[in-house]
């Protein structure tokens, strides 16, 4: 009885660990690295600069290129780091959209997630080497290079990746939501957040936008976090949490997750 008993239990939970080996790493350490990556690069570069902050694109020329003559290893450091911080940001995204499909989301969420963390990363991933590039000593021999370089390192580190992380996190807090995966104030939290990202998009037309750029990013990392170690794993998780958050919308939830979770059943024995 005993030994049948146990034999029977193996392949479940052999089971049960493939499915979470390959549900990848943890999302929250991920965004984790990824945060962690890019503040020790804004960290460093201000202090190989001795203090003085990235010069802002919209000064004036002569004082922007003898910034970057004056601090070439401050440049570098900080367009290495954030080349470094996309590839963790790039991994995020594709876990959770994972991680969503997983948890029976079938809506464009998911790969809103995906494409705008993949876009994000690429455009970190291009302002870091963009940022190297403006380190090197030929390039800074030509004044209008390095003004039109610092131009670009500026749209694609700037309105480009928040815009872009914005999306990643509108894709992981609107199923966050509607499926009751996440907390009700964290996805909200998120839509705000998202929204914000989105409307940094107007630096490109009015200066002054520049100051939601910051504020986007930084409010988004930490949201990102958070939803990385909310996130649950499996559709039994979902399913507690939405019974924890009490009536209206969960039993609509309930129905939607019951009926994801069947359909993966039958495929499963498929």
């Amino acid at each position: 009885m005993s030994t049948e008993s146990w034999s029977a239990s193996r392949p479940t939970e052999a089971h049960h660990e493939r499915r979470d080996a390959q549900g990848g790493p943890p999302p929250g350490v991920l965004a984790v690295v990824f945060t962690a990556l890019f503040l020790v690069g804004l960290v460093l570069s201000t202090v190989l600069a001795g203090g003085e902050p990235f010069p802002s694109p919209f000064g004036d020329t002569a004082e922007i290129v003898a910034w970057f003559r004056a601090h070439p290893d401050a440049v570098q450091v900080s367009g290495a780091l954030q080349f470094g911080a996309s590839v963790p940001l790039a991994i995020y995204a594709a876990t959770v959209s994972a991680r969503l499909h997983r948890l029976g989301v079938r809506a464009p969420g998911a790969t809103i997630a995906l494409a705008g963390g993949l876009l994000a990363s690429g455009f970190l991933a291009c302002c870091g080497l963009i940022s190297w590039t403006l380190s090197r000593t030929e390039v800074l021999e030509l004044p209008q290079l390095v003004r039109a370089l610092q131009y670009l390192a500026f749209a694609t580190g700037g309105p480009g990746h928040v815009v872009a992380l914005g999306l990643l996190v509108a894709g992981i807090a609107v199923p966050g939501l509607l499926a009751g995966l996440l907390p009700r104030t964290l996805a909200l939290t998120g839509l705000v957040l998202a929204a914000v990202a989105e409307l940094s998009a107007l630096t490109l037309l009015l200066d002054g936008a520049a100051l939601l750029l910051p504020l986007a990013r930084f409010t988004c990392l930490g949201w990102l976090i958070a939803a990385g170690f909310l996130l649950p794993r499996h559709r039994s998780q979902a399913r507690a949490a939405a019974r924890r958050g009490g009536t209206g919308g969960s039993a609509r939830t309930s129905v939607t997750t019951n009926t994801a979770d069947s359909t993966s059943h039958s495929h499963e024995e498929a």
